[in-house]
């Protein structure tokens, strides 16, 4: 019988005491997923069991998920969008062959918002995912696919991307741990990409451990990522328990304001109140600009996101109209038959921001925000080690409940795009449920650049008493 609720770490030790075999842990998961997928509508693509399976590598005979805008050669990956509803992988992305090299095994790809453009997996082409912990709420997004199927136990681990907090917010929302590392720390090659300078790849897991194991596989410099950087990748398992007694902890008073919900703040109030029983330095800090970081992120990257979808043509590969008579239609037709409205929405919000005459005005304010950003950031962590808050201003909420009104979801990233624009590592962790919904609350530690493993020993070190 095998155990429900596996980590990383307890299912290799099932499988090195001979407790169960690969293939069986394999055949468990699938049919989980075959049991609940038709439900949480988690994964857009179940794959059979492979004709081998390693015996060697860290992750040797782990069942993991995928978030479908990766690469996985010669199988369907659609990014949750109609226009690569047949697309299919010509090659692996770097991530996908790391984790093979460490013997984990694919279960299948998971749902997301289109072109991972959203807060709650609504934005899907194929539908929306639910949240496992009440099924009428969604999961967060866009990775709620990767988060719905690990609070569901249908994966022992998942990977996501994020580019505004689409691993850290679905984390929140499911109840579990997602960290999004550095930009840089790893590779994007075979991610498809939504806004190249924000996008960052990382793990979705039940423990911290589980999540420092994972990192530990996926970091390294890579030729096909120049925006990958060549440094010591240091053992983030290595100092997970050592003490935090003195650590200097800040907390930003701009994260306590009108929005956060009563629920959330109370959580997150007692969180830090248990840092500070641990014998760290917890003090109030200033982030001046954080005010203006969610404007200035959605200035940018639809300029990127406008940039990086010019090449969905329906001349290359994805979907090409039947209607088209001319070249000009074949363009025009297939993007507006393929696109869903989010990707429509921020492609035209892009390509105005850095049309003639708008550039400098939005664009280029933009960036200039996002470099204040930064600064406070940098100054922050002269003072502190760590900076703690709430991932998400609002637990899970109703599907459709916000469905109408975009500024509303995109509120729902106010505390993670900072992260993003600064370039920064985050985890969140599931710190206790709301009040009033029930439901998990997430608190997100930030870090400074390449510092994983202080974020992680704090989140692990909270995760014990927590």
């Amino acid at each position: 019988m095998i155990p429900e609720k596996l980590t990383i770490r307890s299912a290799r030790e099932g499988l090195a005491r001979g407790d169960f075999s690969a293939p069986e842990l394999f055949e468990h998961y699938n049919k989980r997923i075959r049991a609940q997928n038709g439900e949480l509508n988690a994964f857009l693509t179940v794959f059979d069991a492979p004709e081998e399976f390693d015996t060697e590598g860290t992750l040797a005979g782990v069942p993991c998920a995928i978030k479908d805008n990766m690469l996985i050669e010669g199988t369907r990956t659609t990014a949750a969008s109609k226009i690569l509803d047949n697309y299919t992988a010509a090659y692996d992305a770097t991530v996908i062959k790391k984790l093979r090299s460490a013997g984990a095994v694919f279960l299948g790809k998971t749902n997301l918002d289109e072109f991972a453009m959203g807060t709650s997996t609504e934005n899907s082409a194929f539908g929306p995912t639910r949240n496992p912990l009440d099924t009428d709420r969604v999961p967060g997004g866009s990775s709620g696919g990767s988060a719905a199927a690990i609070a569901a136990d249908l994966a022992v681990f998942a990977l996501g991307s994020d580019t505004g907090g689409s691993i850290r917010q679905p984390a929140a929302m499911c109840g579990i741990v997602g960290l999004k590392p550095t930009y840089g720390r790893i590779s994007r090659h075979g991610l498809i990409a939504m806004a190249s300078s924000f996008d960052q790849i990382g793990p979705l897991t039940k423990t911290v451990y589980d999540a420092a194991l994972v990192l530990n596989e996926l970091c390294g410099h890579d030729v096909f990522d120049s925006t990958t950087v060549d440094r010591e990748i240091p053992d983030f398992t290595a100092n997970l328990d050592r003490s935090i007694k003195g650590l200097r902890v800040g907390v930003p008073k701009e994260f306590f304001r009108a929005g956060l919900a009563k629920e959330v703040e109370e959580r997150i109030r007692a969180t830090i109140k248990k840092l500070e029983d641990m014998g760290c330095q917890v003090s109030d800090i200033s982030l001046p600009n954080f005010e203006y970081a969610l404007a200035a992120y959605y200035i940018a990257v639809p300029s990127e996101i406008s940039a990086n979808l010019a090449r969905f043509d329906g001349i290359r590969y994805g979907h090409s109209s039947k209607k088209a008579a001319t070249l000009l239609d074949t363009y025009l037709e297939s993007r507006s038959e393929g696109f869903g409205p989010e990707p429509k929405r921020r492609i035209m919000l892009g390509a105005y921001a850095l049309s003639s005459g708008y550039y400098d005005a939005y664009y280029l304010k933009a960036q200039k925000v996002r470099a204040l950003i930064k600064k406070d950031f940098d100054d922050a962590f002269q003072k502190v080690d760590v900076i703690v808050g709430p991932t998400s201003p609002n637990t899970a909420f109703k599907i459709g409940e916000k469905a109408s009104d975009p500024l509303a979801l995109y509120l729902e990233d106010i505390y993670t795009v900072p992260l993003n624009l600064a370039g920064l590592p985050g985890i969140s962790i599931p710190c206790g449920n709301g009040e009033d919904s029930g439901m998990p609350v997430g608190f997100q530690i930030t870090g400074r650049s390449f510092d994983e493993a202080t974020v992680l020993r704090v989140a692990h070190q909270l995760e014990q008493i927590t």
